[in-house]
């Protein structure tokens, strides 16, 4: 069984309190922590796809993306036991360790002799994202509780995609300047070690948080029994087994399954935007420094809307924003397709932040509603699991019909599959915010 092991008279700080306003010291360290952690991703952005066309002459799509592709299948694997591994480890020293896999990356990258280097070094990516950034995750939920459970992900959320944004930005300005190499790898390495020495003395483990919930849940719902197991569409049940829970998330909870597969669809559309459409946008004569802006305008927009559309899924519900959230990142990526000028692709990339911002704290803020707080960082966990195998499936599925048929049809085939993902959420989903219009939140 995977349990959070709890005993249940452990004294708890009678100082501890759920809610954002007596933890915002931590909380707006964890948002910096994960700015950090953003800025990661941000320094490839721009200038990795470069690279690998540039300086190693690269022909294929699919290679040049396969760099996403090692990263996300690794992120997507130490999500899955991320949270296990911190109920057993504690949050601090699991994202401590994320970092420490995190420092290589940019000493990669900077020596790369040649594209497998560049590989090597997105597993280590994936493992840095993996642990920290689902550790800011869970340890921001640990803090505030179930109210502004979404705002909360949302501004996890803004600080590590606007970072993406911002690092994408210069390190195209400096590639345009300077080349490719070294100068925006030299960012990379103080963004890691900054990021480990925050985690590692000034963060605080939130593990007695979780116990103080888990006490809360119980003495307000004393008619809910651990054990029982089953796939309500708000189950609470406290104890579930590891497997148990994967297959709740992916299948059984039929909410649980939209979530997880509008997951999965929105992280392929950020991996195509991430590796092919820098590609795309270089085939009409871009330079490094304007490709940096066009694709920072998505996880930009998307990272600064999340503190909105986080707060706003508290109020008027989850689903009413996920399924027009997919719609809208179809129809940004129609427009980026059908336009063929600069202003065209600016409103295009603007749509795909738009719609990713109405979805990513969403999700996560959906999956925290349905799931027991004991089985809770599991569940997302496996929702982020399958959300990012969506950078494998856009890496290499999407790649391989760009090199079979053309990149128009392949960018094209993942504009449908985000309107498909929406149709699924409309289906399937049911609200998981409790009178969402009445929330006190």
């Amino acid at each position: 069984m995977y349990l959070l092991t709890i005993d249940r008279d452990t004294n708890i700080d009678s100082k501890i309190k759920l809610g954002l306003r007596p933890n915002i010291n931590q909380f707006l360290i964890l948002v910096l922590v994960n700015a950090f952690v953003g800025s990661m991703i941000g320094l490839e952005q721009t200038v990795v796809p470069l690279i690998g066309v540039e300086d190693f002459g690269i022909q294929s799509n699919t290679l040049v993306v396969s760099f996403i592709a090692s990263f996300g299948l690794i992120k997507a694997i130490l999500n899955l036991f991320a949270g296990k591994l911190s109920d057993k480890w504690s949050r601090k020293n699991v994202l401590i360790l994320g970092w420490i896999f995190g420092i290589p990356v940019p000493i990669i990258l900077l020596i790369a002799p040649d594209w497998n280097w560049v590989i090597v070094a997105n597993v280590f990516l994936g493992i840095n994202q993996g642990l920290a950034w689902s550790m800011t995750v869970n340890m921001k939920i640990d803090l505030v509780g179930k109210e502004k459970r979404g705002f909360a992900l949302g501004f996890n959320e803004f600080s590590g995609y606007f970072s993406v944004a911002i690092v994408g930005i210069i390190t195209g300005y400096l590639a345009s300047l300077y080349g490719l190499k070294p100068y925006p790898f030299y960012l990379g390495i103080a963004f890691a070690v900054l990021g480990l020495l925050i985690s590692w003395l000034i963060v605080k483990d939130t593990k007695k948080f979780t116990i103080l919930e888990i006490k809360n849940h119980e003495r307000d719902n004393p008619e809910q029994r651990e054990g029982e197991t089953g796939s309500n569409e708000n189950s609470s049940d406290g104890s579930l087994s590891f497997v148990t829970v994967f297959f709740e998330t992916s299948w059984k909870n039929r909410s649980l399954l939209a979530i997880s597969q509008a997951g999965l669809v929105n992280n392929l559309i950020f991996g195509v935007s991430w590796g092919l459409f820098t590609i795309y946008f270089s085939s009409y004569a871009l330079n490094a420094s304007d490709i940096g802006l066009l694709k920072a305008l998505h996880p930009g927009i998307w990272g600064v809307l999340q503190l909105a559309t986080g707060l706003l899924s508290d109020r008027i519900g989850r689903k009413i924003l996920i399924f027009p959230g997919m719609f809208t990142q179809a129809i940004g990526i129609w427009v980026i397709l059908y336009s063929h000028d600069y202003i065209g692709w600016i409103v295009g990339m603007s749509l795909l932040g738009i719609g990713t911002a109405m979805v990513y704290p969403t999700l996560l803020a959906a999956i925290s509603d349905i799931s027991h707080p004991n089985w809770r960082a599991s569940s997302l966990g496996v929702y982020r699991f399958w959300r990012d195998i969506g950078f494998v499936f856009g890496a290499v599925g999407i790649g391989f019909i760009a090199d079979m048929v053309n990149m128009f049809t392949a960018i094209q085939v993942v504009a449908w599959l985000g309107l498909a993902s929406g149709i699924v959420v409309v289906l399937l989903m049911k609200e998981t915010k409790t009178n969402p219009k009445k929330s006190k939140n």
